[in-house]
């Protein structure tokens, strides 16, 4: 007998029978036989199913060597997150024991949930937990390559930021790989390769290729015209594409990479106010995204500016595959990237063995390894807890003298109490010592000026902040380190002074980390954000184009 997969983590509820009335009012029943396919792996905007009687199965690796991930009974629903973002459908949904269905187009879906809140929110964390559910079990892409190749971290990199489930085959430790690759007819200089849950298979693509393919939203060539561009999808861009949707803007939001910024790279966000549980930044920016898409707010991943100029009273934005984006009035919010250490080898070593996160995917890689953090500051610390639960032991290395200097103080205590964390205050790396992969690290005590080796299989590297604003080329005011000045110190002020987030540029603001003189905090970033939306209006109106508002389209 088929039994049903228990709900442990809020990830297969059942409906209430108000909801399924409130459900069928949009959709459809449809009576189920054995082996009938609802949702097939690969495909995209598919519906929403609720299993009236019966029983239906998850299964991934449909028709081949299928592995069975979850089984639903009566009053369950189908689906996970991707159903929300339009991207293509992880698993199989395949009825196992005959019975029926109630049917409901993605578009009445929506409508149903707008008029009842609870179900909305049942619905949101159900499919939140299971896309964290289907990255910890590997499920989704398979991406085949060697740990030493650029492209191979490269990709990885782009799957787990975006928080798309996927299995990392290491041609150097998987025997069968190799016998793979000959039988797709796969040349060792074109991986890694990209299996899709479609069956469809990349041949070292882009990150852009390889978000068309699993259904991100990435822009073609073209115009977009809008209200509000959002250049960079961190907190504080986050926040101004939910407020700005909300308020009625034309909002279109841009990254280069993935939603979340650096906040999305940490394992574990504890001080953010409304989650005293903590939130993992990735599950954050998740959130972020679907609420503002619920607005009528349009994601672009990935989307890299590369240029900012002023053309017939909008703004322009330049794109890295030709496109361009025009705005009414621009909210840069960019962010800012760690520092790299300056020692020898540091780039030999970078593609296989430093990382700029701590998210499960760079813990799955260096399970039982020791590693090393080098900060001081609460991303090195978030990043040093998370990784203790999975590796031998974590060495922490800070410059500061005390880590309360630069950390807060419930992170400080953490690590005090976590026996697998070392930490060692007043301490830089000098060398970098191994083979093709990091084996050790040099380091030296700055108050003595003694020298030691200690084990390091992996380095976590979170220093210092360089602002990504390279690409406005001079285009507004920067500070003397590239932080993007706003308010009085961005130029002479006008009449009645200048906005506090407006940029040497009118209707051009800033917002987090980019911003000079912001506090590098979360819920600072997202307040920035918030309140950059209010100035925007301000603008618009100022120059009486608050009523124009233009589609945005992107082709």
């Amino acid at each position: 007998m088929l039994v049903e997969t228990p709900d442990r983590d809020g990830a297969y509820p059942r409906l209430e029978d108000a909801h399924i009335q409130a459900l069928a009012a949009e959709g459809q029943r449809h009576d189920t036989q054995t082996g009938e396919v609802l949702i097939r792996e690969g495909e995209e905007h598919y519906d929403f199913f609720v299993v009236l009687a019966g029983k239906v199965a998850d299964v991934e690796g449909f028709g081949g060597d299928e592995r069975v991930i979850s089984v639903h009974g009566p009053k369950r629903f189908l689906g996970e997150l991707s159903l929300l973002t339009g991207q293509a459908a992880f698993c199989t949904s395949q009825v196992r024991e005959p019975g029926e269905v109630l049917r409901v187009p993605v578009d009445r879906l929506k409508v149903v949930v707008a008029q009842d809140s609870t179900l909305g929110d049942l619905i949101l964390k159900a499919y939140l937990s299971r896309r964290s559910l289907l990255i910890g079990r590997g499920a989704g892409l398979r991406i085949i390559g060697s740990r030493f190749s650029p492209d191979s971290r490269r990709l990885r990199e782009f799957a787990a930021r975006n928080r798309i489930p996927y299995q990392w085959v290491d041609l150097e430790k998987d025997q069968d790989a190799e016998t793979l690759l000959r039988e797709l007819h796969v040349r060792p200089e074109q991986t890694p390769v990209v299996i899709c849950p479609s069956g469809q298979v990349l041949r070292n693509p882009s990150n852009a290729e390889l978000a068309q393919a699993i259904g991100l939203p990435a822009p073609g060539p073209g115009v977009t015209v809008c209200d509000l561009a959002v250049v960079g999808a961190g907190p504080a861009g986050l926040a101004a594409a939910v407020y700005g949707a909300s308020e009625g803007l034309v909002t279109v939001a841009l990254d280069e990479f993935a939603a979340g910024g650096q906040a999305g790279r940490s394992s574990r966000i504890e001080n953010y106010p409304g989650f005293p549980a903590g939130i993992s930044g990735g599950e954050l920016a998740e959130r972020a995204v679907v609420q503002a898409e619920k607005f009528g707010a349009t994601f672009s991943v990935p989307a890299r500016a590369c240029g900012l100029q002023e053309r017939e009273g909008n703004y322009v934005i330049a794109l890295d595959n030709g496109g361009e984006v025009t705005a009414r009035t621009v909210l840069i919010a960019t962010g800012a990237r760690y520092r790299k250490l300056d020692v020898a080898r540091f780039e030999e070593f970078e593609a296989s063995s430093v990382y700029y996160a701590a998210t499960l995917s760079e813990a799955l890689f260096c399970r039982d390894d020791p590693v090393a953090v080098v900060g001081g500051g609460n991303s090195a610390g978030q990043a040093a807890l998370f990784l203790s639960r999975y590796t031998r032991v974590v060495h922490l290395l800070a410059r500061c003298r005390d880590l309360g200097e630069t950390m807060s103080r419930y992170l400080v205590d953490r690590i005090e109490t976590t026996p697998g964390i070392a930490t060692h205050l007043r301490t830089e790396v000098r060398e970098l010592l191994g083979g093709d992969t990091l084996e050790r690290l040099v380091v030296q005590d700055d108050r003595t000026g003694q020298r030691q080796e200690i084990p390091a299989r992996a380095l976590f590297v979170f220093i210092g902040a360089q602002p990504c604003t390279d690409w406005l080329a001079g285009q507004v005011t920067t500070d003397e380190d590239g932080f993007i000045l706003t308010g009085p110190d961005s130029a002479a002020p006008g009449p009645q002074g200048r906005p506090l987030l407006q940029t040497s540029r009118p209707g051009v603001f800033a917002a987090g980390d980019v911003r000079s003189g912001s506090i590098k905090r979360v819920a600072s970033a997202v307040g920035e954000g918030a309140a950059a939306v209010q100035l925007v209006w301000k603008h618009l109106q100022s120059t009486g184009r608050a009523a124009d508002h233009t589609a945005a389209t992107l082709t």
